[in-house]
This record gives structure tokens, C-alpha cells and sequence, in this order.
């Protein structure tokens, strides 16, 4: 995530990284289980069959998990963390979770064959961060709730949304280029990555500081106020990704990369002709928005407060995803003027036959079952099926859909409730491939 709105990120710091003998073994035995299952073939075939629904000439439908609910995962310490350095737990947690994934929930999952060492960049961000009231459900979780105090209520409050500064250390980059191929050396090769998929969505940030109900308002009592608001969060994204393609910090995101709210970005449309491998530019990318707090807005305002000033920014990206929560079923038609569009959100709130009818084949369908079914008291593997086939049979004759199950805040302790997920959703793509 480029972004935290809860609170100002830190620069990151020139260290070297320094491993006792025990944390290097730890992950080199880690890795090299992750390696072995790398080069396993049917990688590649999971890549294909994302590459050909992502180029809407699809095979079958395809199941992707994200976003789970790490704190009740664990299973016979498979996530629990040995390594002492905060660095090496860093990669121990990422490489643990792959692994867990893969045993346990691995749908259409796509390992790749290295490993990553991310370009160490700083970003100010937007100059003004959440102030918020947290009730927490559980220590360990990541899901909490909020109660968001307003900050932004007229047009000189504006001024507190900061254009981003964006500097590069590649000094500190270089010392974890070293560290990961000091320990991952003749088990996986490393990679120097920079910025992927970046999750553009100024209303997710904008109600956080302006209260949600007043925003709502504001539409209508001060739609010049609101316009301003979304216009200089524009602004500000844009100056960052300015920032990012001049300091030659991006990177392709058409291999195993997640996209939008949705799977992973393999397409043979990206990264295009214009294409430079020394320089990414953002037509070489997947470009992405939403505004999920507009379920309830007319297709009207949509346009009006959101998708029209998107459009500065998504008009800049070879191939664009939009939309989370949202139900989108009224509204394609705005979508449709979106340049490049190649994938819809279809929420768990949607009315399945009219988003079914108005995308047709022209789109992907990105379908989110809800998650609410693993929060129950028992658990249901025959509901899972016949929601998963009902919605299946609604796309058939020529939609081309993924599976994505994600933002799943609670297993109620059951993690087998979700492999259970994985295994039943693979089976039923088959059966209606």
C-alpha cells in the first residue's frame, strides 16, 4: 500500500542488516521450500489461464484469496514467527504466509520464481492524516472500528491536503538488495522491484476527514466545496505519480500482482508497444479507482463527484479495474467511458442479473462473494456451493469472471472453514468450464 491515511509513514532508514546464523538458516529452509514449489509447471498454467481472462478469451472462471484474517490462521505454528531481527521476521512472515497459502487455500494461485526486494522510496503523502476513534475486537486482528472526527468543513480546510514529496534511497535499497541475496543466495534469485499497482481511491481518504454523513450532504448543499475536495486529491496523486515515473520508480504489474480489488494482472495487452524495459511508464500498467461509499448515490452524482474527476488520472494507465464494494449494476454505463477498461467490480450488494446483462462479455467480472458466511455459527459447505453455482450459472454465455474472495475479518477461529472455500470454489469452476 503506498498509502497510510492513519498516520504519517516513516522514511526509510539506511541500515545495514545484520543476521545471526539462526535467523539465516530460518529463511534460507523457507525458501527453499517456496522455491521448490516455484518451479512446480503448473505455474505457468495458472498464468496462462489469468493472462486469458484478463484478454476476455477465458477458459474457466478463476478463485483468488485475499486479505484473510491472519490472526486466526494458524495452524501446528505453520505462522509462527522464530526469527529474532525485525528485518528477518519482516521477510519470514511474507514467506510463511505464502507457504500457508499455498498448502492450505491455494485456488488459482501463482508463485512466482524469485524473490522480491522492493525500491526503498518515500512518499509525504497527502499532509493531513485520520483522526479517528478505534474499537478494537480483538488485539491481534487487523479489523477494527472507526469513528472518524471531521476535519475538512469549508474551503480553507482544503489547504490541509498537501501536494507529496517523493525521494528515493537507494542506499538503503541496496543494503536489503544485499542482505536478501546474502541469505537467499543459490536457493531464489532477487529481484530490485519499484512501485506496482497503486490503489487510487480519493473517497475512501476524503471521508475519513470530512465525516461520511456530512460529505453526503456537502453533494448537495456544497457541491462546489465537494468538487474542490476530489479535485485536489487528484491533484495530489498526480503529483506523486509524476514523482514515481520521473524518478523511474514504477514497475510492471501484468504478471502475479494483485489489481484493483480483484486477481492478478497477467494480459498480453500490457505493457504494450510504447514500452521501454529501462523505464515503466503508467501506460505500460494497470490503472485503478472506486468510490465505495457511493453504493447509495445516483448514477448522476457518481459521475458528477467521482468517475469525471477520475478520469484525469485513468486515462493514463494502458488497462484500468474500478470498483470494491460498490454495487456498479446501474451504473456500467458511466463505466463505459472510462478509457481502457477491462475489469468491474461485482460486489456481494449487486443485482447479479443486471450487472450480468449490462457487462456481457465486454468486461471481466471481478465477483466478491461475501466473506459473511465463515463469521456464522456453524458452518455451511452446501450454501457455499449453491452460491458460488447460482452466481456461475447467471454469468454463463459469455461473461468472463474471477472468484475473489477477500476482506474476511473472521473464520470464528475455523481456518478449515476457508480451505474448505478454496476447495469447493476449484470444483466448481470445473464444472462449469
Amino acid at each position: 500500500m503506498l498509502h497510510d491515511p492513519s498516520h504519517h509513514t516513516p522514511p526509510p532508514q539506511a541500515v545495514e542488516v545484520i543476521l545471526k546464523q539462526q535467523d539465516k538458516d530460518i529463511l534460507r529452509r523457507l525458501a527453499s521450500e517456496l522455491a521448490e514449489i516455484a518451479a512446480l509447471p503448473i505455474h505457468r498454467e495458472k498464468a496462462r489461464f489469468w493472462q486469458r481472462l484478463n484478454d476476455l478469451k477465458s477458459e474457466r472462471p478463476m478463485v483468488w484469496i485475499n486479505e484473510i484474517c491472519w490472526n486466526e490462521m494458524n495452524v501446528n505454528g505453520e505462522l509462527t514467527l522464530t526469527c529474532e531481527h525485525p528485518w528477518a521476521r519482516d521477510q519470514e512472515r511474507d514467506l510463511r504466509r505464502t507457504l500457508y497459502q499455498w498448502r492450505h487455500l491455494p485456488g488459482d494461485m501463482v508463485v512466482r520464481d524469485y524473490l522480491t526486494c522492493p525500491l526503498l522510496f518515500h512518499s509525504t503523502d497527502f499532509g493531513i492524516v485520520e483522526d479517528v476513534d478505534i474499537v478494537k475486537t480483538s488485539e491481534d486482528g487487523d479489523v477494527v472500528s472507526r469513528h472518524f472526527n471531521v476535519q475538512i468543513r469549508d474551503f480553507d480546510d482544503l489547504e490541509k491536503i498537501r501536494m507529496p514529496q517523493v525521494s528515493h534511497d537507494p542506499q538503503a535499497t541496496g543494503l536489503h538488495y544485499m542482505a536478501m541475496c546474502d541469505v537467499y543466495n543459490g536457493i531464489m534469485p532477487v529481484r530490485k522491484v519499484g512501485q506496482t499497482h497503486i490503489w487510487f481511491t480519493p473517497w475512501d481518504y476524503l471521508i475519513r476527514w470530512w465525516g461520511i454523513e456530512q460529505a453526503m450532504m456537502d453533494m448537495i448543499d456544497r457541491p462546489e466545496l465537494v468538487h474542490a475536495g476530489v479535485e485536489r486529491m487528484v491533484d495530489a496523486w498526480t503529483a506523486e505519480l509524476d514523482q514515481l515515473e520521473k524518478m523511474n520508480l514504477l514497475a510492471l504489474d501484468c504478471d502475479n500482482t494483485r489489481v484493483g480489488s480483484g486477481g492478478y494482472g497477467y494480459t498480453r495487452q500490457l505493457p504494450g508497444k510504447e514500452y521501454d524495459p529501462a523505464w515503466v511508464r503508467p501506460h505500460n500498467m494497470w490503472g485503478c479507482s472506486n468510490a465505495q461509499i457511493f453504493s447509495e448515490v445516483s448514477p448522476q452524482m457518481h459521475w458528477e463527484f467521482a468517475l469525471e474527476h477520475d478520469l484525469r488520472w485513468l486515462k493514463r494507465w494502458g488497462m484500468v479495474y474500478y470498483g470494491c464494494c460498490e454495487p456498479l449494476g446501474n451504473k456500467i454505463d458511466l463505466l463505459r467511458r472510462i478509457p481502457n477498461l477491462r475489469k468491474i467490480s461485482a460486489s456481494p450488494w449487486c443485482d447479479t442479473r443486471q450487472i450480468v446483462e449490462k457487462v456481457g462479455g465486454d468486461y471481466v467480472l471481478s465477483r466478491k462473494p461475501s466473506p459473511a458466511i465463515f463469521a456464522e455459527d456453524g458452518w455451511s459447505p452446501d450454501r457455499a456451493r449453491a452460491e458460488l453455482t447460482g452466481f456461475l450459472e447467471s454469468a454463463r454465455g459469455g461473461c468472463h469472471v474471477e472468484l475473489i474472495m477477500k476482506d474476511i475479518s473472521t473464520v470464528r477461529g475455523h481456518p478449515e472453514r476457508l480451505w474448505d472455500w478454496a476447495r469447493i470454489a476449484m470444483e466448481v469452476v470445473e464444472e462449469v468450464r
